[in-house]
């Protein structure tokens, strides 16, 4: 299959969440990854995403490392305690491997210092989306943990209130 033809069946359905205090790196997201025909939801923190992140069963979090209050390490195992599937993307504009390394072996797919390549970027996004289907078509357990993660978030939004 040629690479705009996975591409257009990756973005069915998919929605690409970006979550980063940095609003200039927000909007440059949101303006590559729309360009290229992806549904994309920005959010300015780990909180706001939490709290008004739609939990869906198809897509991918691109996520800044350090933010205020819920930083992205702590945002990946947030998602992982309450068994939400969304491959995780880290970017970040503070090389540090230690922090590299923890986010890869807790389960990130990629790990990209800010400036990225848009290439290796849209690479990574296609993998998290291939992964993301594999995880979610046609599993009835995928659906059934999916509504429990997205009640456990619920409670976490309902706490935060």
């Amino acid at each position: 299959m040629s690479f705009q033809k996975r591409l257009t069946l990756l973005k069915t359905n998919a929605v690409i969440s970006v979550v980063d205090d940095d609003a200039s790196v927000r909007n440059s997201l949101r303006r590559l990854l729309t360009s290229m025909g992806f549904e994309v939801r920005i959010f300015p923190s780990a909180l706001e995403f939490l709290h008004k992140g739609p939990l869906h069963d198809y897509g991918c979090v691109i996520v800044d490392v350090r933010m205020p209050e819920i930083n992205g390490l702590d945002l990946q195992k947030r998602l992982a305690d309450s068994g939400v599937p969304l491959p995780i993307i880290f970017i970040t504009a503070y090389e540090d491997p230690g922090v590299r390394a923890q986010a890869m072996q807790a389960g990130a797919l990629a790990f990209f210092q800010k400036p990225f390549n848009e290439a290796s970027l849209t690479d990574a996004i296609c993998l998290a989306l291939e992964r993301s289907r594999q995880q979610t078509v046609g599993s009835s357990e995928t659906v059934g943990k999916n509504v429990q993660a997205y009640l456990q978030i619920s409670d976490i939004k309902k706490q935060r209130r």
